[in-house]
This record gives C-alpha cells, structure tokens and sequence, in this order.
C-alpha cells in the first residue's frame, strides 16, 4: 500500500514539476513565469517529499521532510515577490496584454515611493550604469469592447 501512495505522490509531484519547468519556458514574461515556477515547482517538490516520507516510513525521515515542506511552503512566495518587485523596479517588459499594474500605480501615486533624486556621479570614475534609473514601465489599458 506504501509503494502504491509513494508512487502516485511521485508521479503526480513529477508532473507538476514538469508543469513549472514546461512554465518557464513558454510563457511570455518574467513576473508570469515566476508564478507558474513557484506554485508548481513548490507543489511538485512537496509531493516528491512526501512520497520519500511514505517509503521511508521512519519518524526522523518524515519530520525532516514535513520540515523541508513547511519551509518551501513559507519561503517559496516570499522569494517570488522579492524577486518579482525586484524585476519590477529592475525595468522589465511586461507582457503586452498585462492590462492591470498596481504596483505602478501605487508608485505613481505615493509620495513615499516616489523615486529620489540619484546623487551626483563619482569622481572616481565608476561605471556610469551604475547612476542610471530604471526604464519606464508600459501602462495597458483594458481591451477595447468590440461589442
């Protein structure tokens, strides 16, 4: 009965890891394929855990592994939204049919996000990459109604 639960849990953990890799190479954008990255992958990853903790069948083996889960389960969005907001403010393209960016909006509109004025370049002659502002991002309205 073991074997039977382990391998479902490995197959479907198998697939869905499939799904996040099949994720990151065809879908447009670096914010949509971090989401398609983190919630597969990290369902995927945790499938295959719990299917080693089945075989196992041993306390020290299945606490390590619930341990594994609840750590991927807990840092996994974290890590996503960090590296997202960084990509954000970084200057990534969005996807051309990205119609909703509320980010952009709440940074437009806060004065406390508002971007300060960059100091004046070195003199020391370090790269001039370094001073300049991120690009402006595309604002997308909704699709017109061809109704």
């Amino acid at each position: 009965m073991n074997t039977i639960l382990a391998s479902g849990l490995l197959i479907v953990g198998s697939l869905f890891c499939l799904v996040a890799a099949v994720g990151m190479l065809r879908l447009p954008d670096t914010l949509i394929r971090m989401h398609a990255a983190t919630k597969a992958g990290t369902l995927g990853a945790g499938c295959i855990l719990l299917a080693e903790a089945v075989v196992a069948a041993e306390l020290g083996t299945t606490l390590k592994a619930i341990a594994v889960i609840v750590f991927l389960l807990l840092t996994a969005p974290v890590a996503a939204h960090l590296i997202g907001r960084a990509a954000y403010h970084k200057g990534i393209e969005l996807f051309d049919n990205t119609w909703i960016d509320e980010l952009g909006e709440a940074l437009s509109t806060d004065p406390a996000c508002q971007q300060k004025p960059l100091p004046d370049p070195p003199s020391n002659g370090q790269d001039a990459r370094l001073r300049e502002p991120p690009r402006a991002h595309r604002r997308k309205t909704a699709p017109p109604d061809n109704g």
